[in-house]
């Protein structure tokens, strides 16, 4: 089998490190790209008959149509969301598209946990305030979570670990879900009730749904009248979730006590770059950062050895197959 040559966008050191590594045994050709896709960009892949992207990649039809131009006839996205690729002009082009769809729920539930108790903790301040000498605890207090209610919106597997983690806590779980899981919320303990039920009654929400039109906004002015006063919100799941200038307002007022974000509504050509020397353009995402209650941090849940291994280790294996006719990984086929 003749080489099969991949372009693969938005490569980070990591990603280079684990793909190569998961090809050591296989007839691949990378061409490793520091940029992402776009309708610009597409006349970079240079002959490769196949390009894997990432989140913040843009295989819309313009893209896509370019890309078949060049003969590519395969993209792998190296991610579980798939909001990125317009997966109708992939079918009509006559492109295949895959993605990794459970490459470790574990890492990204454990991260939200994570930023749950810093956040409630403070554990950034406390750690920036020891490392200048300063031992107060002025500022410092938290709230028990041990019998407090979470709520989980949406359970597939990222959010059926959260949810059972805050159990293990000593939380109550509300959950919900459009295709709920009772077997499972009955081994757990977890309850499933409406949108609107859940969110009165958590102390802490934490999203864990894709991106859909029903989903996008889901966090806006309405719903956030629904929580109660102080409410903790967590998202780790997409950043388009949530109405960025409602929350602030909530958060302005005080209604909202806390809010912990891995992914951010308008993260692309911010989150995974250095821009340490220069000044943030994105005014709504600058103002979250002047809030004393806001921690953040740039889509990082997925970052995890056995994640990176995963997700190479299935991109991979796609490619192979793709390459000598094969089947695709069950349950990775999106068009």
């Amino acid at each position: 089998m003749p080489k099969l040559k991949t372009a693969v966008f938005d490569t980070k050191p990591y990603d280079r490190e684990t793909l190569e590594r998961a090809s050591a045994n296989c007839e691949m050709e990378w061409r490793f790209l520091p940029f992402r896709l776009s309708e610009e960009t597409v006349g970079a892949i240079r002959g490769a008959q196949a390009v894997c992207i990432f989140v913040n990649d843009h295989a819309d039809r313009a893209s896509l149509s370019a890309l078949a131009s060049l003969g590519v006839r395969y993209v792998a996205l190296r991610c579980a969301g798939f909001n990125c690729i317009d997966l109708a002009a992939a079918k009509e082009l006559g492109i295949a598209a895959t993605r990794v769809p459970a490459y470790s729920p574990n890492a990204v539930a454990e991260h939200a946990v994570a930023l749950l108790l810093a956040l409630n903790r403070k554990i950034p301040r406390a750690y920036i305030r020891v490392r200048d000498m300063n031992f107060s605890l002025n500022g410092l207090v938290g709230f028990d979570l041990c019998g407090k209610t979470a709520g989980i919106v949406g359970t597939g597997k990222i959010g059926r670990i959260t949810a059972q983690i805050l159990r293990g806590i000593g939380m109550r779980v509300l959950a919900c879900d459009p295709f709920p899981a009772p077997e499972w919320a009955q081994q757990y303990g977890v309850e499933y009730v409406g949108l609107e039920t859940l969110m009165r009654q958590s102390h802490v929400i934490s999203l864990h749904t894709p991106l859909t039109k029903e989903t996008r906004y889901l966090i806006r002015g309405e719903t956030l009248r629904w929580m109660r006063p102080g409410v903790v919100l967590i998202n780790v799941s997409r950043g388009a979730l949530i109405h960025t200038k409602d929350l602030i307002e909530a958060l302005k007022s005080g209604h909202v006590g806390g809010v912990a974000l891995d992914v951010y509504e308008e993260e692309e050509g911010v989150f995974f770059e250095d821009l340490s020397g220069e000044i943030l353009q994105d005014d709504a995402l600058a103002r979250l950062l002047t809030f004393p209650n806001v921690l953040i941090t740039a889509h990082q849940a997925f970052l995890t050895h056995e994640a990176l291994e995963e997700i190479s280790r299935v991109t991979v294996e796609n490619l192979v197959n793709f390459a000598s006719g094969k089947p695709f990984l069950a349950g990775t086929v999106l068009a």
